[in-house]
């Protein structure tokens, strides 16, 4: 259908009207609006996961209240990867359904503006809050994330006894021996008792009880003591076979409780990823070319036999190196994925905000971040796991979920402009 003559002036003089100034005015009144409405959500969530979760949590674990509050400088920057996209999505999604319901967003398609030009501040916000994620990925978040950690286990003797106290009982993977107790009375441990298991077997061939014991970590020996008193002695059988006043028993100290080394990716900065992963590559390729070399001697038939159990060695080290190297590839992918979730959730709710005219809080949260909870985050963390594994390569598991929430806002974006 063609315009009418009359109606062409009008549409020259709306388009005219999104260049000058007073467009502009309003671009910076809906960006103070989402900037007023984001630092409050961030402020509120932010409070609210110390408070009910981490403080309670690390309460549990023993910690006192100066260790509670030297701890949130550095747990606030690990929060802002998934604090930033939420707030940005609730204070769009809030802003754009106050606008929706006072009918200024029909207002302005009526005179001719593009429907493009009213989400540029929220592309703004979305984009802003995107960059300053990833420049906090860069360094500052993996630093404060060792440095929690390290101050979490800087008393080693301490954390040991915080976990009897809330849990009962001390285990570790990487040991072969575990300790149940019944209280934990300062630094006594009431009705102690400690089995052993053999490494070969798997199998508990040591049992000792004890009315009371105590530990002692020695970080230079690397050793925990468990020194137990009144102590009886079992076998694997649950005999008796002797009783001694006191008895110390050494256990290997667990290298990511004694280490203070890097080891995970999270706690690399950016530039150590790179460092750190040529490092692993080269221990795996050297891996590599020593089996390579037992398996060309095995061939011709002059292979010894205590090169097997070197083979397998070798074999372990190089899986356990391919390991490594996956987690660092998932993290140079995990990083911008969760700093760009920010953009991706603006372009979310700005829509669905326009659409269904929210005005209040409740509905603005319930309609756009529930499916996000069901749809973005389980996505994104079952391909961050599925690449660390080496399932999926890394592009396409852990970016999945952004690309679905840029399909969706497509949908969204084209049904809107339509009506």
């Amino acid at each position: 259908m063609t315009a009418t003559p009359a109606a062409l002036p009008l549409r020259r003089s709306a388009q005219r009207e999104a260049s000058v100034p007073g467009w502009k005015l309003i671009h910076r009144m809906i960006l103070a609006e989402l900037v007023k409405v984001f630092l409050l959500a961030w402020t509120a969530l932010t409070s609210l996961l110390l408070l009910a979760g981490l403080i309670a949590e690390a309460t549990q674990h023993g910690l006192g209240p100066g260790q509670i509050l030297g701890a949130i400088p550095l747990l606030l920057p690990n929060m802002l990867p998934y604090t930033l996209p939420t707030t940005t999505l609730f204070a769009t999604c809030i802003v754009y359904g106050r606008l929706a319901a006072d009918n200024e967003i029909l207002a302005i398609k009526s005179a001719g503006v593009h429907i493009g030009q009213v989400v540029v501040p929220a592309l703004f916000l979305g984009l802003a809050a995107s960059i300053v994620t990833m420049a906090l990925y860069l360094n500052i978040i993996p630093v404060t994330h060792f440095a929690l950690r390290g101050q979490v286990l800087a008393n080693v003797q301490d954390y040991l006894y915080a976990v009897l106290r809330k849990e009962g009982r001390l285990q570790h993977p990487k040991i072969n021996y575990t300790i149940y107790v019944k209280s934990v009375d300062g630094d006594i441990l009431r009705d102690a008792h400690f089995m052993r298991r053999d490494p070969k077997t798997n199998q508990i061939d040591v049992v000792a009880r004890a009315k009371e014991a105590k530990l002692r970590v020695e970080r230079a020996e690397k050793v925990i003591w468990v020194h137990m008193f009144d102590c009886w002695i079992s076998n694997e059988n649950g005999i008796d076979v002797g009783y001694v006043e006191h008895k110390a028993w050494p256990v290997e100290l667990p290298p990511d409780l004694e280490s203070q080394e890097k080891f995970r990716a999270t706690d690399m900065t950016w530039l150590e990823l790179f460092d750190f992963r040529r490092r692993y590559v080269e221990a795996r390729d050297k891996a590599k070319l020593e089996i390579a070399a037992i398996q060309a001697k095995e061939n011709l038939g002059s292979l010894p036999n205590p090169f097997n159990e070197h083979m397998r060695n070798l074999r372990y080290v190089m899986r356990h190196h391919d390991l490594l190297i996956a987690a660092i590839d998932a993290e140079f992918h995990m990083r911008p994925a969760l700093a760009l979730g920010c953009l991706c959730f603006v372009l979310v709710g700005c829509p669905v905000g326009i659409w269904f005219s929210r005005s209040d809080y409740l509905s603005a949260f319930i309609t756009c971040f529930v499916p996000i909870i069901v749809l973005y985050y389980p996505l994104l963390l079952s391909g961050i796991n599925l690449a660390k594994l080496r399932q999926v390569p890394p592009v396409y598991g852990i970016w999945a979920a952004n690309a679905l929430m840029l399909i969706i806002a497509l949908a969204l974006f084209r049904r809107l402009a339509r009506n």
